[in-house]
Formats: structure tokens, sequence, C-alpha cells
């Protein structure tokens, strides 16, 4: 009986379904994301009503919270999974992390009473709008490995180019900004803004590793 075991597992694992809702279930979370990112260019674009559209995007990353829970609590229930569980896991906190710091910088805008702000942050957060549409396409096309990988690339070149934009923007309100108070404030908004671009790009490496391990 002992040596039926691994052939009557293997058997089992070829009969059951693959669980590929999760590839819907990304598809949905990414796109709420860009939803989140284009509320906040919009939102430093035209600084007008902004506790109120900053609710809009509290309420968009409520969401996400939401999907991220949706999908971890169908990982636990699923036998057989599209890609690597512990990927699936880090592939959902991933983009939720984006989405959450694109939300912090709009709770600063509010509870910092920020009315304006440097052409540098609106950038940053075009930036990185950018990763999460490629973040898009790519988890929407995860069994098109060199493609995938294709919208990697891009998401880290992006994460690059957003970095020196904060580095430049930092400096140049060290050198500009004669209020130490506003200079702290919009120093911690660029940031958060750099941090949502690292975690688009700590997304893209999962992807990465979920297409490295498959290949």
């Amino acid at each position: 009986m002992a040596r039926l075991l691994p052939l009557l597992k293997s058997q089992m694992v070829h009969l059951a379904p693959r669980e590929n809702k999760f590839y819907e279930m990304f598809g949905e979370m990414s796109d709420n994301l860009i939803q989140g990112a284009r509320l906040l260019v919009e939102i430093l674009r035209d600084f007008r009503d902004v506790p109120v559209r900053v609710q809009k995007l509290k309420d968009i990353e409520d969401l996400g919270d939401i999907m991220t829970h949706n999908i971890i609590t169908k990982l636990n229930q699923t036998f057989i999974t599209p890609f690597d569980r512990e990927d699936i896991h880090k592939l959902a906190s991933s983009i939720d992390d984006v989405l959450d710091y694109l939300n912090s910088a709009g709770d600063r805008l509010v509870l910092y009473k920020i009315q304006s702000v440097p052409s540098d942050a609106e950038k940053l957060a075009e930036l990185v709008t950018l990763q999460c549409e490629e973040l898009h396409k790519a988890v929407k096309n995860l069994n098109k490995h060199d493609y995938v990988l294709e919208h990697c690339m891009e998401i880290n070149r992006l994460e690059d180019e957003a970095d020196s934009v904060s580095r430049r923007a930092i400096g140049r309100l060290f050198d500009q900004e004669p209020d130490p108070i506003t200079l702290i404030k919009l120093t911690e908004l660029f940031e958060v803004l750099e941090t949502a671009s690292d975690k688009a790009e700590d997304a893209a490496n999962v992807l990465e590793s979920v297409v490295l391990k498959s290949a």
C-alpha cells in the first residue's frame, strides 16, 4: 500500500482540475489598482474637492482589501492552484501594497492640509500609474511567458525613473522650500509615492518568479 500512495497522489493531481479563477481575480484586482492610481493623478493635477476625491480613493483601496482577502480565502479552499501557492499569496499582497501606498499619499494631502504640490508629485504618480497598467497587462496574460517578462522589465525601468524623479524632487525642495514644515510634508509625500513604485516592482518580481518556475 505504501508503494501505491505516490501513484495515487499523482493520479489525484492529474484528475483534479486546476482552479483558474485566480487569473480572473488578479485581473480584477489590477484593474481596481489602475483606477486608484489614475484617481490620485487627477487629484494631484487639479486640487479641487480634495477630501471628497481622496475618500473615493479610500473606497477603491477598501475594495482592494476585499479582493485581496477573497484571493487568500480562495487559496485556502483550493487544492490545485494554477501556479505556486506562495507566489499567489505574494502577488496578491504586493498588488495590495501598491494601492495601500497610493491611498497613503492621498491621506497625507488631507491630513497635512497640503494646498498645492510640485509638478514632480504628479509625475511620480503618473509613473506609478504606468507601472500599474503594465502589471494589469502582465497578470491578464500569465500564460504568455515572454509577454509577461517584457512587462516586468518595463515596470523595473519605470521604478528606476521614479527613483530618479523622487531624488531630484526632494533635492529641489531642500534648495527652494523656505518653510521647514512644508518641506517635511512634501518630502514625506514624495517618499510615499516612491514606495508605491517600489511595491509595483515587488509585484513584477513575483510575476518573474512565476514565469521562471513554470518555464
